[in-house]
């Protein structure tokens, strides 16, 4: 299977600067990433910085809080901002917060019933 792209809509929390962009979803990754260069433009501020495994290793970046709509479903999420990917991310727990997963045979993203336990 190739890679999977959405568009989104991110905004910062007031929702006073929004974008639209297109993403990469990344089953592989639990978390949502934005560019630095992105966030700075979203007016979205860092509120921590946390420890994250990478395919290269473990690092330190920072998180945010932003708003994401997907499909007509939106919520703000935490976010990470990383000043050396240069692409929006979006991860498992957002596309599974929002009952969504991607079909391995289109590529796309498609609903599913949310996991209560």
């Amino acid at each position: 299977m190739g890679h999977s792209w959405v568009e989104v809509e991110l905004s910062n929390l007031e929702r006073t600067k929004s974008k639209k962009v297109r993403a990469l979803v990344d089953t592989g990754a639990s978390l949502s990433v934005l560019p630095k260069s992105l966030a700075d433009e979203l007016e979205i501020e860092a509120v921590s910085e946390d420890r994250v495994m990478t395919g290269a290793g473990q690092i330190k970046i920072k998180r945010g809080r932003a708003w994401i709509r997907l499909e007509g479903k939106e919520s703000p999420f935490d976010i990470w901002i990383s000043d050396i990917i240069d692409r929006v991310l979006i991860g498992v727990v957002v596309l599974e917060t929002f009952g969504f997963e991607v079909d391995p045979t289109t590529g796309t993203i498609r609903e599913k019933p949310l996991l209560l336990y």
